[in-house]
């Protein structure tokens, strides 16, 4: 990828445009990978470039390079990066690793305290998922909101969903958790203060020996002029007498 080859933005009304393109490409994607995701309308994507729930990336030239937008679910709890779909045209480039970064990051200031979680049968996209700090999990432990599930029923592997009562299907869960991220960073900071702690005892207790065997050797010297004085004094009192 050339260098300010590509832009990625917050998709707003300017491009929406695009959205006819965007779900064509959405809908050959999951075609040509034998799996399915939920169909989007192009009013459906309009709506979230228009709520800034969406990223849009754009050649150089102004074509249409790559997207991705933002769902809440269980109240806002739980928020999914979905519908990534790159350009044909502009595949192989990285340019999808730059979209997922850049949704992850809106996603992050608009819902803060919101669980991120994704599933994927691509191993690209859990490379990156797992590059951003994503950990795959159970089913179990994405959200359980009923109108997300049913988001599934466009996908041709839906009946192994229901077969296996939602416990797993075809596609990974991965989950990006602030509160355990947070507890993560709290931990990191904790072993570097003990780490700290450590070497500065260490350096005191080098100071501490070094101080010990300088007053070993002060004393040592003191004795030895100590001697030599007596022995001065000795030698005098010798001559004194004769």
């Amino acid at each position: 990828m050339k260098e300010n080859e590509f832009v990625v933005i917050p998709a707003t009304e300017q491009h929406t445009t695009y959205a006819d393109q965007i779900c064509d490409e959405m809908a050959e994607s999951a075609k040509a990978r034998g799996t399915g995701i939920a169909r989007r309308t192009p009013e459906y994507i309009v709506k979230k470039m228009l709520e800034g729930k969406a990223v849009i990336a754009l050649h150089q030239d102004g074509t249409w390079a790559g997207f991705c937008y933002i769902e809440t679910w269980s109240h806002g709890t739980f928020v999914a990066n979905s519908g990534l779909i790159v350009n044909p045209q502009f595949r192989n480039r990285g340019l999808a690793k730059m979209i997922k970064k850049s949704v992850f990051n809106l996603s992050r200031i608009k819902y803060p305290e919101a669980k991120i979680f994704g599933l994927t049968t691509g191993l690209a996209v859990m490379k990156i998922n797992s590059d951003l700090g994503y950990e795959p999990v159970t089913y179990a432990e994405l959200t359980q909101d009923e109108d997300f599930w049913k988001g599934c029923q466009s996908c041709v592997n839906y009946d192994i969903l229901k077969m296996k009562e939602r416990k797993n299907c075809m596609c990974t869960a991965m989950l990006w958790d602030p509160e355990e991220k947070a507890r993560e960073i709290e931990q990191k900071m904790q072993e570097a203060r003990e780490e700290k702690e450590r070497e500065d005892e260490e350096r005191l207790s080098k100071v501490s020996r070094k101080q010990t065997l300088l007053e070993r050797l002060e004393e040592k010297l003191r004795n030895s002029l100590k001697m030599s004085a007596v022995l001065n004094n000795s030698i005098l009192n010798f001559y004194k007498i004769r």
